[in-house]
């Protein structure tokens, strides 16, 4: 009998969850070794209650049968086996659902290099991280965004655009750009919107900018996406760069993105 695709990964995700249940020790986990284990690792049965499932339900995920697994269940069941990132990513991708945790397992700092990696870069540079709040830039981009990387304190991209006055003026095409990047948030955030970051974030927006209440209204959904760019710098004049926009390895929660000058003055002292 030939497999279909979706038989193939139910097979695939019961003997990975097998696999990595019997590589657990009970101590781990706090329980109990025993004396009479037949197996190595945790019991299914010990899976299953650590993860507030019936002992039925987990017995089938193992045994490859088609099984109804909610995002929650899944994360729990990542927690108890103790999953990695990639591991934690295999699993949901495996069942065919959306991880609902941002980063797969926890807020993490950033990566100490990163830092020093922007400022090597020679075009203006900056890092989101799952709010669009700037997480790291470079001495181009602090030149180029002003009103929003040359000031201090929290720097949320959909608040400067949304909120600050000067973004208008510095974004050419203001009404074109700030629509798509609306429906481009609301594409990146559509598996979290009960995120209690981005709730707020949403519901002020929402409240303070009649553009945005209205963009989001309109329920576009964009993918984030490069081309052409172009601001009306009150130094350097008109700027015109080209936007490439790259996902960190083993960090989808950051996103780097960079504006490689296509004319004009240059953004550097």
């Amino acid at each position: 009998m030939v497999q279909t695709g979706s038989e193939e990964r139910r097979r695939e995700l019961g003997a990975f969850v097998r696999a990595r249940r019997e590589r657990l020790s009970p101590a781990e986990l706090g329980l109990a070794a025993g004396t009479r284990r037949r197996t190595p690792g945790l019991r299914r049965e010990e899976v299953a209650q650590l993860c507030g499932l019936s002992a039925t339900w987990y017995t089938w995920i193992e045994q490859g049968r088609e099984v109804s697994a909610s995002p929650g269940a899944l994360a729990r069941l990542a927690g108890v086996l103790r999953l990695g990132r990639a591991e934690r990513a295999y699993l949901f991708e495996l069942a065919g659902k959306r991880d609902p945790e941002p980063g797969g397992v926890g807020a993490e700092a950033m990566p100490a290099a990163l830092p020093a990696c922007i400022a090597a870069i020679a075009a203006p540079a900056y890092v989101l991280d799952r709010c669009w709040t700037a997480r790291s830039w470079n001495a181009a981009a602090e030149r180029l965004f002003v009103g929003w990387l040359d000031r201090p304190g929290e720097r949320n991209l959909l608040r400067f655009i949304f909120l600050e006055p000067s973004a208008r003026r510095l974004i050419s095409d203001w009404p074109a750009r700030a629509r798509r990047v609306a429906a481009e948030f609301r594409a990146a955030c559509s598996g979290r919107l009960d995120d209690p970051e981005l709730r707020p974030l949403i519901a002020e927006l929402r409240r303070e900018s009649p553009e945005f209440a209205a963009f989001w209204g309109q329920y576009g959904v964009l993918e984030r996406e490069g081309g052409a760019r172009g601001f009306a710098h009150p130094r350097d004049g008109r700027l015109d760069f080209e936007q490439v926009t790259f996902e960190l390895a083993g960090r989808p929660d950051l996103r780097l993105t960079m504006l490689v000058q296509l004319g004009g003055a240059p953004t550097g002292d």
